[in-house]
């Protein structure tokens, strides 16, 4: 027989072997092409997962980067410009050396000195900054032309600013000019003055005004020119306002009032203020730029400002400039009131994120969980055939890694397009975070199930696991930490938390979730008893549903407590950001009501005319108007009153004020507590006499009992009062202390209404207004709720909360399918079996149900109750006031968190449902499978 050299018969044709040694295939590759819906599931769940934790610090970023820019934006640029002055030159140099002082070129080298001060992140706008030379004590000016509203004449300031031209535009006339070197004895000076400026002291291009001069004749200033402002909010005009309008000053002795202006100078006739006896100054406005700073420098921007107020900045500045040199401004407290209301706002933003955060991160480890259930036989086939434990975990982490790195990229990019504004830094961190825990989950978790070699496993249900004494120590260590965390946030609250900025603050917004593990690791050791007890009973039932579903329910697997943990910090979290947005929401709505008593408040300094609540009945919406007449002035007392005695004497209607009172809920009183009786009384009579019941506040109450005592009002006339009934508060006076007494025992003239409460759905602002005419003031509810939440940082969190709570509900639910999609092939192969012995398909719909229903009922009672608990033992330390009104001015005091019941029911409703609807689709979809399958030899299910 004639072969070939490899051992092959001549003449046949096989295929040709390879030379070399067999390669195995690449694990990773085999696994995929295995597993590919697995692996689709991995990376979805990772991409939203790293999406939505990358985009949460960059949302957080924007909203308080825009909360920023408005408090700049909002504050005056007199209140965020720095402000350096200096006084007049040392009176020991000479006049050529004080004049030079006052030019503009040594002003521009003084103001190089200042922005070279000026530490980063703090940046100044150098188009609205400035610098030059003011009067500080502005001057009288007697010429006849200017205006004098009682008679006295008005008094001017002299300015030398900068770059005039640059920022005004000539109305009329042209910019005036230092043509000659410009000295303390120069007996005439060019000025423009802006159009506001013009028009209210009567000023015109070629008027003279004569300034007294010290020592020398009086300076005359000549006008050549009206300006306007091209950028009249600007800080070039607003750092100093008195340069863009004149201001109005009244005397505090006998009332008379007289204008003070300005008269801006060219920038280098400075000097000539020193011939005045205005006490001139050098002065260097520093604008900061608005635009450039986040709400992540704030800390930064403060050390800058201080250091420019009273820190090395200053220093250097006194060093180039002045020993003298002195700095002013109010962007510190700015600043301050921002960091304010961010601090109380953050913690709340922190707890929902913390509770999000937790169900994502549980139902990643119950997706890898159920990765390793699915692959139990074949790891423990691999290490019974002498895999090493290292070996088997670096295949995992790398097949793993391969589907979660590109997921958690792309998750991360996603978030960087959907949110373009933030800290790139903390984006990247958090979705690494959420890689590397998807990455890391399923290796650990098959080295806990796998470190010990065994073929077959025994049961793992809780009937016969018991929990180890590490299982033990971790459940007390998390409930020590949770009584912390609830201690630490009733003892400080929430404002000393944003305040201290450490661990602790972190541990107060894990509170919430913490007391959601608790209850979860409790619940899961205890609900197994009761269900053990009712199988007994349930065992003498007729059928076979009952008992075997309590049966299968009492002996559930031992890893519940994940998808319980999920459920209940969702729960928890859910009912405690409901509960803080609706008493967000109940806040404001009280704040509004408080501040205009009724749905609109119509009201003015004095007696409204007499047509007027005709006209404002008839307007659209209007349902009813109630007169109100109110003396905020009138004093209190036994005998003389004095300034500690002032109250706001109401005097109204009994019968419409009452019921008022009564369906808004503020101090409601029957009518006949009011009612005036006996001689004197009734409009026009001698009120003084008679003994008025009055409706008091509680502080004056303890201070003048039940005995009478007089009310002096503003007109001069007097009323004789007694308290009969106590209220905290009342429609028409918003937050002061008051007195409610029936119109008809005042005098004719203190009777008539200066306020009208208004109450109907859909009022219309607009035709409010026009009804009621100049000089009254229209207040709407709507509109005074819609002015608390004027705040980026609050619309921004009450977003980012609501998206939060949202997330963290879309994850339970997912872990409640995840944990029914796990046990899927076990309850698939039961109903197969039992069918096989005559269970009925409505009889397997209900065993399904009834063996979930336990769980998702013990998910649903129990995150209920530590929903309200949480609620209860957290609400003593939280404030919502910052995030309800933004510190505006409201009364109503502070705003607590309080138990909503939508919050607490609604989540737990959904999980029944859920859970119902999952059980019943499983069933559905068993029976249209058939049992054969479910019934396969050798299927280890």
């Amino acid at each position: 027989m004639t072969g070939t050299d490899d051992g092959t018969k001549a003449g046949t044709r096989g295929p040709a072997r390879a030379s070399g040694p067999r390669v195995p295939a690449p694990w990773v590759r085999t696994r995929l092409r295995a597993a590919p819906a697995a692996a689709l599931a991995l990376a979805l769940l990772v991409a939203l997962t790293a999406a939505l934790a990358a985009a949460f610090p960059r949302a957080v970023d924007r909203y308080e980067d825009a909360g920023l820019r408005r408090a700049l934006d909002d504050a005056s640029p007199r209140r965020t410009t720095v402000q350096f002055f200096a006084p007049r030159p040392d009176i020991e140099l000479s006049l050529g050396e004080g004049e030079n002082a006052l030019r503009e070129a040594a002003l521009r080298k003084g103001y190089d000195a200042v922005l070279a001060a000026v530490d980063k992140p703090l940046v100044a706008d150098r188009a609205q900054s400035s610098y030059g030379v003011r009067t500080s004590d502005p001057t009288g000016a007697s010429d006849s032309f200017l205006a004098r509203p009682s008679g006295l004449p008005p008094r001017v300031a002299l300015v030398a600013q900068n770059a005039l031209g640059a920022h005004s535009r000539p109305v009329s006339g042209r910019l005036p000019r230092a043509t000659d070197p410009v000295t303390a004895t120069t007996s005439a000076v060019e000025a423009a003055v802006t159009t506001e400026t013009a028009r209210t002291l009567h000023i015109k291009v070629g008027s003279v005004i004569h300034v007294p001069g010290l020592e020398r004749a009086p300076l005359a200033v000549r006008i050549t020119g009206i300006v306007a402002p091209r950028e009249p909010d600007g800080a070039y005009w607003m750092s100093t306002p008195l340069i863009r309008e004149p201001s109005l000053i009244q005397l505090p002795s006998d009332g008379g009032t007289y204008w003070i202006g300005a008269l801006l100078l060219a920038p280098d006739a400075g000097p000539v203020l020193l011939g005045t006896p205005g006490k001139p100054e050098r002065y260097w406005q520093v604008a900061p730029d608005t635009s450039g700073p986040t709400a992540h420098d704030v800390s930064g921007l403060a050390s800058a400002v201080a250091a420019l107020e009273s820190g090395p900045g200053l220093a250097r500045i006194r060093e180039r400039v002045d020993p003298l040199t002195d700095a002013t401004t109010d962007l510190d407290e700015v600043l301050s009131s921002f960091t304010e209301l961010r601090s109380g706002i953050a913690p709340l933003v922190a707890v929902a994120a913390f509770g999000a955060g937790t169900v994502a991160a549980v139902v990643v480890l119950m997706a890898s969980g159920l990765a390793a259930e699915r692959r139990r036989g074949e790891l423990a086939l691999l290490r019974a055939r002498g895999g090493s434990l290292p070996g088997v975990l670096g295949r995992l982490l790398a097949e793993t890694a391969v589907v979660a790195v590109p997921a958690g990229a792309l998750g991360l990019g996603a978030a960087l397009l959907a949110v373009p504004h933030g800290r790139v830094s903390s984006a990247v961190a958090a979705a690494l975070a959420v890689t590397v825990l998807a990455c890391v989950a399923l290796p650990v978790r098959a080295a806990f199930a796998h470190r010990v070699v065994r073929v077959h496993g025994g049961r793992e249900d809780i009937a016969s696991v018991r929990p180890s004494r590490r299982r033990t120590v971790a459940e007390l260590t998390v409930l020590v930490l949770a009584t912390a965390a609830v201690a630490a946030l009733r003892r400080g609250g929430t404002d000393d938390a944003g305040s201290s900025g450490g661990s602790g603050d972190q541990l107060v917004a894990l509170a919430p979730v913490l007391v959601g593990v608790i209850a979860a690791l409790v619940l899961v050791r205890l609900y197994p008893f009761p269900l053990r007890r009712l199988a007994g009973p349930a065992g003498r039932l007729r059928g076979v549903v009952a008992p075997l579903s309590l049966a299968r329910a009492g002996r559930t697997s031992a890893s519940t407590a994940l998808p319980l943990l999920a459920l209940l910090t969702a729960l928890t979290t859910a009912a405690f950001g409901g509960s803080v947005l609706a008493g967000v929401h109940t806040a404001r709505d009280h704040a509004a009501l408080l501040a205009t008593g009724a749905d609109a408040r119509v009201e003015a300094t004095h007696a409204l005319p007499t047509a007027l609540p005709g006209r404002i009945r008839g307007t659209r919406g209007v349902r009813e108007a109630v007169p109100v007449s109110v003396a905020y002035r009138a004093q209190a007392g036994r005998g003389s009153g004095t300034a500690g005695e002032t109250a706001a004497l109401v005097g109204v209607e009994p019968g419409p004020y009452g019921q008022l009172s009564r369906e808004l809920a503020l101090g409601g009183f029957p009518a006949r507590t009011l009612r005036a009786t006996g001689p004197g009384s009734g409009s026009g009579g001698d009120s003084g006499k008679a003994v008025v019941p009055a409706l008091a506040s509680p502080a004056l109450a303890d201070r003048f009992g039940t005995a009478p005592f007089s009310v002096r009002l503003e007109d001069g006339s007097t009323v004789t009062v007694r308290i009969a009934a106590v209220r905290d508060v009342t429609p028409a006076v918003p937050d002061l202390d008051f007195l409610v007494v029936d119109r008809e025992a005042l005098t004719r003239r203190a009777a008539r209404p200066t306020a009208l409460l208004l109450t109907g759905g859909h009022l219309d602002g607009a035709a409010l207004r026009r009804a009621a005419g100049d000089g009254v003031d229209v207040r709407l509810r709507a509109e005074v709720r819609a002015a608390y939440v004027d705040s980026p940082l609050q619309s921004g969190a009450e977003r980012i909360y609501t998206a939060a709570v949202a997330a963290g509900a879309g994850y339970a639910v997912l872990a409640l399918l995840l944990a029914l999609v796990r046990a899927a092939p076990e309850r698939s192969a039961l109903l197969a079996r039992l069918r096989t012995m005559g269970l009925t398909r409505a009889q397997g719909r209900r065993l399904l149900v009834l063996e979930s229903l336990p769980q998702a009922l013990l998910a649903a009672v129990g995150g209920a109750l530590t929903g309200w608990a949480a609620i209860r033992l957290l609400a003593p330390g939280l404030d919502l006031t910052a995030i309800a009104v933004a510190g505006r001015p409201a009364p109503g005091g502070t705003a607590r968190l309080r138990t909503d019941a939508l919050s607490l029911l609604v989540p737990s409703l959904a999980v029944l449902v859920v859970a119902t609807g999952v059980a019943l689709a499983q069933a559905w979809w068993t029976g249209r499978r058939g049992s054969v399958r479910e019934l396969r030899a050798g299927d280890g299910r």
